[in-house]
């Protein structure tokens, strides 16, 4: 449930992020001017789609990574290593977390020179994508993680 409604929402920025890039686009070489907020909607759309969509990309294997050893290894090592990388995936998540708060925090007394809003705002949407990559994490438990298989014809 969660993983569909943080991909919904990251899929809503993404789009949001392509009409604020084809507005822009539009006012600078048709209009003559573009707004400089719109590049920095852009940057901060981006992020933010990019960080609420990391836990769910995460869970469904759709992420990059080489499962190579775990095809190598014996059952009962291939089981450790998975406890180990879901241990660690947990571990980076919350000091993630928590330490991008800690620094979104540290800027409310900066505006953003485009948009004219405090800094935390658009920062925020790094721990709370370390947050939802923490929780669906732990809610997918030290299973073995998906791989996206090719298919030879």
């Amino acid at each position: 449930m969660s993983q569909k409604a943080t991909l919904w929402l990251a899929s809503s920025l993404l789009l949001i992020d392509l009409l604020a890039i084809l507005y822009g686009v539009f006012m600078r070489y048709i209009a003559g001017g573009a707004p400089i907020w719109t590049d920095e909607l852009a940057r901060y759309l981006i992020i933010a789609s990019v960080l609420l969509a990391a836990g769910a990309v995460w869970v469904e294997g759709g992420h990059m990574r080489v499962a190579l050893i775990e095809r190598l290894l014996p059952s009962g090592l291939c089981r450790m290593l998975n406890v180990y990388q879901w241990l660690l995936t947990l571990s980076l998540a919350i000091g993630g977390a928590v330490v991008s708060y800690r620094y979104a925090m540290s800027v409310s007394m900066f505006t953003s020179s485009g948009l004219g809003i405090s800094r935390t705002i658009p920062m925020l949407s790094v721990p709370v994508g370390f947050a939802l990559l923490a929780w669906q994490a732990l809610l997918y438990g030290p299973a073995p993680l998906k791989t996206l298989a090719e298919e030879v014809e």
